[in-house]
């Protein structure tokens, strides 16, 4: 079992805070909006690490994972780490992996704090159980297709889930934004509130589950993302090789 005060100041990309239960995972870059990058030992490998060591502690009974600033993840870090090969892809397959199915194995409600756009690793809020955006909110993936890489890191596994096949591959091969209205619409935002009171929301409600019995919550938790995990065990690490695949090919390798 993990221990909060051994794991809480471990890493440079994600702040944990926690009070009565309810944890609190925000990712940022020097405490400024968060910047997505695959440099070693950066948010790429700390993310997935620090979903591991929230779930292995029994005293986080509602985790809630949000962004600093007014965008969940909208950029890219400039250190984006080395120039991809068979022992960088390497590592990277191993982190994509370690990324959503880590996020999976936590055993406690999750809500997704979208506290603007989130156009790199939209799945990541998504993912959660609950999900609040703001109303400055959008989704989209840009990270992948519209710069000319293969969508294999586990959104070509999410996506179709949430928006249906067809809708899915355009959503992927377009970079197309959703907002948060129509994202309500579609139903994989549960709540859109006034921009700036999305902590205050995901709070009001964690405190509503904490007051429930805390097995009862995990249980609940394990058995609706059941199906989840076996659909990312068949298909992530394929996606992953592909998508490392073209990348090569890109550069000629």
């Amino acid at each position: 079992m993990a221990d909060f005060e051994a794991y809480k100041s471990r890493y440079r990309t994600v702040r944990l805070e926690r009070q009565d239960g309810i944890l609190e995972l925000t990712i940022h870059k020097n405490g400024g909006t968060a910047q997505w990058g695959a440099a070693k030992g950066g948010i790429h490998e700390e993310l997935g690490e620090a979903f591991y060591q929230v779930g292995r502690d029994p005293d986080n009974r509602v985790v809630i994972i949000t962004g600093a600033g007014d965008s969940f993840l909208t950029e890219f870090d400039a250190e984006m780490g080395e120039a991809p090969s068979a022992a960088y892809w390497d590592r990277i397959y191993k982190e994509g992996k370690d990324l959503l199915q880590n996020l999976l194995e936590i055993e406690c409600p999750v809500i997704g704090a979208v506290n603007g756009p989130a156009f790199i690793h939209a799945e990541i809020p998504t993912m959660s159980d609950i999900v609040i955006a703001s109303d400055r909110a959008s989704f989209a993936d840009k990270a992948h297709a519209p710069g000319g890489v293969v969508p294999g890191d586990g959104v070509h596994v999410w996506w179709p889930m949430l928006l249906g096949p067809n809708r899915a591959r355009h959503f992927l091969f377009t970079g197309a934004e959703i907002s948060a209205e129509e994202a309500l619409r579609l139903g994989f935002v549960a709540e859109v509130v006034p921009h700036g009171q999305v902590m205050d929301r995901a709070r009001a409600i964690a405190r509503e589950l904490t007051a429930k019995n805390p097995q009862m919550l995990r249980f609940s938790r394990v058995a609706m993302t059941q199906h989840i995990k076996r659909r990312m065990l068949d298909d992530l690490g394929y996606g992953l090789m592909l998508e490392g695949m073209g990348i090569m090919s890109m550069m000629g390798k």
